[in-house]
Order: structure tokens, then C-alpha cells, then sequence
């Protein structure tokens, strides 16, 4: 499959996904509320969340961005699919706008460019725009796999609990990398559940992977409706849109075994398009955020 297939696929699906954020964040208006983090709050939500429509079309258009990822995850590399999806960003403020009945601002336009110029200057200095990909010579080492996995578990639960003594936006900002982290470590067992399922369904279905990203998804669902109750979605979602890509190009390097540039000019350049895509994702999030609250509200 060529780069651009890979690209359409993992733009396709960001846009999908947009649209599900965009959903669920204003579904979580009527939902219960989870201060302390009690059972019996988070069953009450659980139950009030699965109900509300909104919710159910957020699910419908995050099953069409899924299928879209697994296409693009089976003939792309990790580490060029995942940074990808740091336009969700873009694709969430124009549904924000949408729903809301607004328009789109020149200082959004000019945060959106420099977004879209730092991942294009971090894809190039990393080499990921060239990177060869077969799918049938890159599976999940299970000794790195593991360790990634273990050492991701344990991030997203500390997010998970230190966030419980902070206040609102220092709450939301930490369940926002607790979802970042998860929905990396989902993106990296979906592709290998794709390299297995070429084995057959019976060896997808007997596979540890399959069952480890279906209980990251549940897992990653949740937190993603308690980071966004947790405090304004300025301070949860660039830390989801920042997190994800960025763990997720780790994974690939470590686990897949894709090759990035490594020379100093190109390290120089990836760490400074990394910043800028961070900073740009930050302001762009807060103007995104205050464009949406009021119908929140």
C-alpha cells in the first residue's frame, strides 16, 4: 500500500474520532457527577452515559474511525499513523463550531497552520514520511510488548490517583494523560491483533493481545468521560491529543523496531517541531475550549 493510502486512512479516522470527542464531551453535561471517585458514583455514571444519545452517536463515529485505524495501522508503521492523529485537534474545533452554531476565528486558523507545520516538520526530520513498512515482518516482541505495557499501567494509574487531590484543571490535565497512555497502548495491540489475524480468526481469538485491547478500550472509554467531567477540556485535551501520538512513536521504536532519523540536526528538529506541536495544541485546545463551554454549560 502506498503512503498516501496510509495517510487518507489515519486522517479518516482522526476525523471520526473528532466527532466522537466532540459528542461525548457535551454528553458529559447530564451525566452524574464522580467527585472522590466512589463505585457507587462511577456505576451511576457508567449507566447514565451508556444511555444518553449523544453518547451513542459518539460510539457510532468511533466505530467508524476504529475500522479506518485498523486499516491504517495493518499497512502503515505505528510511528507514522499515530502522530497523525494530533489533527483530531483540528477536526474537534470544527465540530465544536458546527454543533455550536459558531465560526472558526483567524487566531484558531493560526494556531491550526502551526499544528499542521510542526507535524509535517517532525514526520520529515524523523524520517516517518519514508518509512518501509511490511506487515508480515513486524509482530510484537511479547518481552517489550509486556514491559511497555506494565510501564504504561503504571503511568496511567498514577495520573489516575494523584489526580483525585488536585484541583479541576490539574485533575483534568492528568486524566488526560492517563488517556493518552491507554489509547497508545490500544493502538499498539490493535496492530498486532491485525498481524495475528492474518494467522486466522481462531488465532485471533485464542491471541492475549485481542483481549488486552478490548479491556484498553473499556478502560479507555471511561476515563476518557471522567477526564473530561474531571475539568475544562483546555486542560484534559492536549494532553489526550499530545500524549497518544508521542507514546505511541516510543512503542513503535522500542516494540515495532521502525527506524526514525537519528542524526543530531534531526534530533535538534524533532525535539523543536515536538514543542511546537505541544505549545500550538495547548493554545489551540484553551480557544477550542471556550468556543464550546457555553453549550456545555
Amino acid at each position: 500500500m502506498s503512503m498516501v493510502a496510509v495517510v487518507a486512512a489515519s486522517v479518516g479516522a482522526t476525523a471520526c474520532y473528532a466527532l466522537s470527542t466532540a459528542l461525548k464531551h457535551r454528553s458529559t453535561a447530564t451525566a452524574p457527577e464522580t467527585s472522590g471517585l466512589a463505585p457507587r458514583k462511577l456505576f451511576r455514571f457508567a449507566t447514565a452515559t451508556a444511555r444518553h444519545p449523544l453518547y451513542l452517536a459518539a460510539i457510532l463515529a468511533g466505530t467508524v474511525g476504529l475500522a479506518l485505524q485498523v486499516l491504517a495501522l495493518h499497512i502503515g508503521a505505528l510511528s507514522v499513523v499515530q502522530p497523525l492523529l494530533t489533527t483530531a485537534l483540528l477536526f474537534s474545533l470544527v465540530a465544536a463550531h458546527r454543533i455550536a452554531g459558531t465560526r472558526i476565528s483567524a487566531r484558531e486558523l493560526r494556531w491550526g497552520a502551526m499544528l499542521v507545520v510542526a507535524l509535517v516538520g517532525f514526520m520529515l526530520a524523523a524520517g516517518t514520511v519514508h518509512a518501509r513498512f511490511s506487515p508480515h515482518a513486524q509482530h510484537a516482541d511479547r518481552v517489550p510488548a509486556v514491559l511497555a505495557g506494565v510501564l504504561a499501567l503504571a503511568l496511567a494509574t498514577s495520573c489516575v490517583l494523584t489526580s483525585r487531590r488536585l484541583r479541576r484543571g490539574g485533575a483534568a490535565a492528568l486524566m488526560g494523560v492517563a488517556v493518552g497512555t491507554i489509547h497508545a497502548c490500544g493502538a499498539a495491540l490493535l496492530k498486532s491483533c491485525t498481524n495475528v489475524a492474518e494467522s486466522g480468526v481462531v488465532a485471533l481469538l485464542t491471541s492475549w493481545q485481542l483481549y488486552l485491547f478490548l479491556l484498553a478500550g473499556g478502560a479507555g472509554l471511561l476515563l476518557t468521560q471522567l477526564a473530561f467531567q474531571a475539568g475544562p477540556l483546555s486542560a484534559s485535551l492536549p494532553a489526550i491529543t499530545t500524549v497518544d501520538p508521542l507514546l505511541s512513536v516510543v512503542i513503535g521504536v522500542w516494540v515495532y523496531d521502525e527506524r526514525l532519523k537519528g542524526g543530531p540536526g534531526s534530533v535538534v528538529t524533532e525535539v523543536l517541531c515536538l514543542a511546537l506541536l505541544s505549545f500550538s495544541a495547548v493554545r489551540l485546545s484553551r480557544v477550542q475550549a471556550a468556543a464550546e463551554q457555553p453549550a456545555c454549560a
